[in-house]
């Protein structure tokens, strides 16, 4: 009989060493290909113009320089808006949209996925039918509901739409469906706990790779919004907005065009980075069953 082969005490497939070696090989190729172009992004940012524009593009700096840097910071201190602003404009809108979809998207699936009520199938019928449309095509009502609530040209203009994202709802539904036991949220209702202190103590801990992930995808989207049509004013205006006004100056601006893309990307790996262990557990558990 052949033996098992264990690593860490945990039986592994049944592969050669060989076989292991070369799938690590390919997983490894195909990780450096993935990651080619954000190491491409980088490298422009820190190139001299003449490197900016040299053909074939080079993956590599011969002269580095943090100029680029220095005259994206020089052009957005010359607005009119101080650059102060549009961070925080940026910061807080991501936070608080963030932070409310995965509050109000959790209790939602907590009722579908946990509580029986009338209508309740045919309220995720609904919140189904609606990941179908895209916000371009829902734009002209959205804007008219804004401003009969007179929230145009305000931050809930942003915030509000971010909380009522109904793709946070269905991931979190089901997660909660296959990965919440219902005996255990029985035992804790017997023991005395109100339901919403059984779906705070008990079902959101059970999920925590769920609202990762949601939190990933939330403020990712917030955090590199551009231009948006409820808002107006030039003091409530996105950071990425203002460094696309500023670096659309044409050639001149390309190398602080570079620094403005590494600059935008930085705080959304940031945020993966950090819980990217519980990303790679929902993908990893989503599909299975009890």
């Amino acid at each position: 009989m052949a033996k098992l082969r264990t690593r860490k005490h945990k039986v592994v497939f049944a592969r050669s060493r060989s076989g292991d070696l070369g799938i690590t090989v390919i997983l490894a190729i195909l990780g450096v290909f993935m990651a080619l172009p954000m190491y491409y992004c980088i490298i422009q940012a820190f190139k001299p113009l003449d490197e900016l524009w040299m053909f074939p593009p080079r993956f590599y700096v011969v002269a580095p320089t943090g100029k680029n840097f220095k005259d994206l910071f020089t052009l957005m201190s010359g607005n009119m808006v101080p650059f102060s602003r549009y961070i925080f404009n940026t910061v807080f809108t991501s936070f608080a949209g963030t932070l409310g979809h995965l509050l109000f998207a959790s209790l939602a699936a907590y009722a579908l996925a946990k509580i029986k009520f009338p209508g309740g199938k045919l309220m995720f019928k609904t919140v189904q039918t609606s990941l179908m449309f895209h916000q371009t095509v829902t734009a002209l009502c959205s804007f008219i509901l804004m401003s009969a609530l007179g929230m145009v040209d305000t931050y809930w203009a942003i915030i509000v739409p971010a909380w009522g994202s109904t793709l946070g709802l269905y991931l979190m539904k089901q997660f909660m469906e296959s990965n919440v036991n219902d005996s255990v949220l029985e035992s804790a209702r017997l023991d005395g706990a109100g339901e919403f202190k059984t779906f705070w103590v008990i079902a959101m801990p059970m999920v925590k790779p769920g609202w990762l992930t949601l939190i990933v995808y939330s403020f990712q989207g917030l955090w590199n919004q551009g231009s948006s049509i409820y808002i107006h004013s030039e003091q409530l205006k996105s950071l990425n907005y203002a460094i696309g006004q500023i670096t659309a100056g044409g050639i001149r601006r390309a190398g602080a065009s570079a620094a403005a893309t590494v600059v935008m990307m930085l705080v959304p790996i940031l945020v993966f980075v950090v819980s990217q262990s519980n990303i790679i557990e929902t993908m990893g558990s989503s599909g299975m069953k009890d």
